[in-house]
């Protein structure tokens, strides 16, 4: 009579661990969706809630972009110059994700550059078009962008693989850590961010920067410690700099995060790399 009973209890056990990842599953299918093109399985399941939970994968997120442009990189420079091979790489970025990151930036610099009053400046991140400021900063920040890949590919294509992959997946989790220590201060009831800006829990945030952190494992300590440092600082100064400037964040601020955390791990890259402490981290 027993036997049944803890088969049984086997098989309830077994089913509620396969709900479980499916639950996760379905979280990560909504942060794909949220932050990329890329089709994911018609069974996912959508509310406000879950899209909000999903903010623990976003880290996740960019590390399959990461992996992904970093194939498209291997394929492309097989019959390309390097410098083209990046420009490509870049094209795939922006169509991976729609330019999601990069016009939250420009909106962001057109908004707080744009204005002094906090009603204004936030008003202005929300208006489709782009300003002066939106459009300096992105050139800039895509110029910029190009010229560092290309010094990182001059030093080894295994180096700017892995730089790809971590400056992805990384500086999402700085991003995305940003939800759990700022206000979220857009009230538009139309904000396509506005599901993403509630609470965040210690677990999501830990989950969030366990997998952001995870590519660092190819890389000395020297390079882990200063990247670690210099993001932090970053994430702090930009978070205090945000708080006196609008209050808070805005979604359009997660993206210009994103992207300003992504330059810093390519230069701080490029910096070692030219001091030849990156030598042999990659075999």
């Amino acid at each position: 009579m027993t036997k049944p009973i803890k088969e049984m209890s086997t098989g309830q056990l077994t089913q509620q661990l396969f709900e479980k990842l499916k639950a996760q599953l379905n979280l990560f299918y909504l942060a794909l969706s949220f932050f990329t093109r890329i089709p994911v399985p018609k069974t996912m399941f959508y509310s406000e809630a879950l899209l909000s939970r999903s903010n623990q994968y976003f880290s996740l997120v960019g590390l399959v972009i990461g992996l992904l442009l970093a194939l498209s990189y291997a394929s492309f420079s097989a019959f390309v110059p390097i410098n083209i091979a990046i420009l490509l790489v870049m094209g795939v970025s922006l169509l991976l994700t729609g330019a999601f990151h990069e016009d939250g930036l420009a909106d962001m610099a057109d908004g707080i550059g744009g204005a002094f009053a906090i009603e204004k400046r936030l008003s202005i991140m929300k208006d489709s078009r782009i300003g002066t400021y939106g459009a300096v900063t992105l050139i800039i920040a895509l110029l910029l962008k190009f010229t560092l890949l290309v010094e990182l590919a001059k030093q080894d294509s295994n180096h700017l693989l892995l730089a790809i992959v971590l400056a992805e997946c990384l500086s999402r989790a700085i991003a995305g850590s940003l939800i759990s220590s700022m206000p979220y201060v857009c009230d538009s009831e139309h904000s396509k961010s506005k599901p993403l800006a509630q609470a965040q829990s210690s677990s999501e945030l830990s989950i969030l920067l366990l997998i952001g952190i995870s590519p660092l494992i190819f890389y000395s300590s020297e390079v882990i410690l200063c990247l670690v440092l210099i993001l932090f600082v970053f994430r702090r100064l930009f978070k205090q700099w945000l708080l006196a400037k609008i209050g808070g964040f805005t979604g359009d601020c997660l993206g210009a995060a994103q992207q300003i955390s992504q330059l810093l791990i390519y230069l701080t890259l490029v910096s070692f790399a030219n001091k030849d402490i990156l030598s042999g981290v990659v075999g």
